[in-house]
């Protein structure tokens, strides 16, 4: 019997998929457990794996081509078994009905009926609507563009309408064919239309998610970088290459240690509770030409400076190569997002949901500082901005935190041996 294989879910956060290519093609012999597609997700790109050996009968999904979860993107078989057959069985089976029910229910999109009467066009567009072979995510997409989807031919499973074939047809009223499209005035000529990646989708929807529904405040506090960059050095010196670490390494191991002295601080929001969580598990945000992407260094309060180093160099090679798997960037307490190599001075960071804070870090300068005595010295200085969800984090717990990481920071051995 043929087997059929669906868009998996890769990620906790994955509304959608899409396939970034097939690495074999229709005909091949193909063997259970060896990598056939590469998924697109809102994270990174992954190999999925064939869930049964036999021939690739046919590929449903295309390469740069999206669906949603669990629908069927190609099926795997013996090369005379009847490919849709088999969609149908299955599809017939999720919904627990009969595969002529299903065939039945896809006729309407077919042969839709004639226009109604203007009295009844309300009730009758309902109903007809109701019966046609819709994906959620093609009639969320259709009532955006404003199209009628009893104009649209599905090219899904028995005629079922997919979010392409919206998307294919364009938006619902039409510019003259003499007007030039555009946005703002600005002529379509001047303007290119960039495709969204799944990772973009996700981390626009995440981002509003996240302003709209977490009240943001900002704690900024400028740390003396002086004596924690001068032991760095000394100390890097001394150390194999396989052991030396950065001043972001240095900053995740801080951050991490001052956190176990504030659980307050490493909580999430879960609606009706607080979670506090007893170890850090710290996400270091990665900017990828396709947008950013969080690893998680876990349990990085526990961890040396040594081994947060070696996790942060595996873990970043990971993403830039996009070969990070979920278990590698979720389950994530706490983040840093840290934009000092930029020569970015001061910013303010949004918190990655449900996490209750974010520490954006800029970049050090030099710069003069006036004692209590009015005497100006010159210190390197580098200025770090928590930012708090006020259901979770009063402003006092959040200042309390960051004097801790004052402290940890100009006086580095407060920590650095640290139990």
């Amino acid at each position: 019997m043929a087997t059929v294989m669906e868009m998996p879910k890769l990620s906790d956060t994955m509304k959608e998929g899409a396939v970034a290519r097939w690495l074999k093609k229709e005909g091949e012999k193909i063997t259970a457990g060896i990598p056939v597609v590469e998924i697109e997700t809102d994270k990174a790109t992954m190999e999925f794996e064939s869930p049964a050996s036999g021939t690739l009968i046919k590929i449903i999904v295309g390469d740069k081509q999206t669906c949603e979860l669990n629908a069927p993107i190609a099926v795997i078989g013996k090369p005379d078994e009847n490919w849709q057959e088999a969609v149908d069985k299955y599809l017939s089976k999720k919904k627990g009905g009969s595969a002529p029910a299903a065939k039945a229910a896809a006729a309407p999109a077919a042969a839709p009926a004639a226009a109604p009467a203007p009295a009844a066009q309300a009730s009758t567009t309902a109903s007809t609507l109701d019966r046609l072979r819709v994906s959620p995510l093609a009639k969320r997409v259709a009532a955006d563009k404003g199209i009628d989807l009893r104009s649209v031919q599905g090219s899904g499973p028995n005629g079922r309408i997919i979010v392409r074939d919206v998307e294919n047809l364009g938006g619902g009223l039409q510019a003259p064919s003499d007007a030039v499209p555009g946005f703002a005035g600005v002529p379509a000529a001047e303007m290119e239309k960039v495709s969204l990646s799944m990772m973009r989708k996700t981390i626009a929807r995440r981002l509003v998610e996240s302003t709209t529904t977490a009240p943001h405040f900002f704690l900024t506090i400028s740390l003396n970088m002086g004596p924690l960059l001068a032991w760095r050095k000394a100390t890097v010196a001394k150390l194999p290459e396989s052991d030396k670490f950065s001043v972001n390494d240095l900053i995740v191991f801080l951050v991490s240690r001052a956190l176990r002295k504030h659980p307050n601080i490493n909580s999430s929001w879960q609606g009706d509770y607080i979670a506090q969580y007893n170890s850090v598990h710290m996400g270091v945000a990665v900017a990828l030409p396709a947008g950013l992407v969080t690893p998680v260094v876990r349990h990085s309060d526990k961890l040396s400076l040594v081994q947060i180093a070696q996790k942060n160099r595996e873990l970043i090679k990971l993403a830039r190569d996009g070969k990070l798997q979920p278990d590698d960037y979720s389950g994530g307490t706490f983040t840093i997002s840290n934009l000092g190599m930029s020569g970015i001075e001061e910013f303010t960071a949004i918190i990655n949901p449900p996490q209750a804070a974010i520490l954006a870090v800029g970049t050090t300068l030099a710069t003069p500082v006036v004692d209590e005595n009015g005497d100006v010295s010159v210190e390197q200085r580098m200025k770090v901005t928590l930012s708090c969800d006020h259901r979770v984090i009063d402003g006092a717990q959040g200042a309390e935190f960051l004097k801790t990481l004052k402290t940890f920071f100009e006086d580095p051995m407060t920590c650095l041996f640290m139990g």
